[in-house]
């Protein structure tokens, strides 16, 4: 990485699925993800519990000694459903809630293979990245091509001209952790000129007029 600067990250906030899925390579993914992110002194945010792939990662974390924080709706932890936060825990009211939380004290994302919990995750990322809501990096950890497809369709969404080339610059995708780390570490966020003018501190009253032929 001679010549790139190369961002501080402290905080990695990752997107899991709640079950292990079907490949044994998802969960050892994970664990090897929580363990890259230990030895780089890097703290996890995460939906908290100890299922599935969230699970693996967290133990990973958590076994290196690095901070471990899950952020959970109380809805799940009635009756235990989704098992014990390896590390602190906060718990919020909303979904919408708990992902604000996780922008706020996250200075990167990354996906693994999960569901439509884990997508809507990472795409409402994307699309406050896209909104200059946040600038942080975001990263998908292809595992066994897990994600291909997906990448395949935003692709096919920029050739149509519903996603811009900038805007497709947003997600980063690699198949090892290391690389996918240093590839967010590196990242340069490029807003779009027009986005880029939109206030969204609470004491502003009005958004300023945007150019109605972006493609948002």
């Amino acid at each position: 990485m001679e010549g790139v600067s190369v961002r501080k990250i402290k905080k990695i906030c990752v997107f899991c699925g709640a079950n292990s899925g079907k490949d044994v390579a998802f969960v050892n993914a994970a664990f090897h993800l929580g363990e890259v992110l230990g030895k780089r002194k890097i703290d996890l945010v995460y939906g908290g519990g100890k299922l599935g792939l969230m699970g693996c990662v967290s133990t990973a974390v958590a076994q290196h000694e690095r901070q471990v924080l899950g952020i959970i709706p109380s809805a799940f932890t009635i009756n235990n459903l989704v098992g014990e936060t390896c590390g602190k825990e906060i718990k919020v009211a909303t979904m919408q809630e708990r992902l604000v939380m996780m922008m706020e004290l996250s200075d990167a994302f990354i996906a693994l293979p999960g569901g439509f919990g884990t997508l809507e995750e990472l795409f409402q990322m994307i699309s406050w990245a896209q909104l200059n809501i946040h600038n942080k990096p975001i990263g998908v950890l292809n595992i066994n091509g897990f994600f291909n497809g997906l990448l395949s369709f935003v692709d096919h969404a920029v050739k149509q001209e519903f996603i811009t080339s900038r805007a497709r610059k947003i997600l980063i995708s690699a198949t090892t952790a290391d690389e996918l780390v240093d590839k967010l570490q590196a990242f340069r966020f490029e807003p779009d000129p027009a986005l880029s003018k939109l206030k969204w501190s609470p004491s502003s009253s009005q958004k300023e007029k945007l150019d109605l032929t972006l493609r948002l």
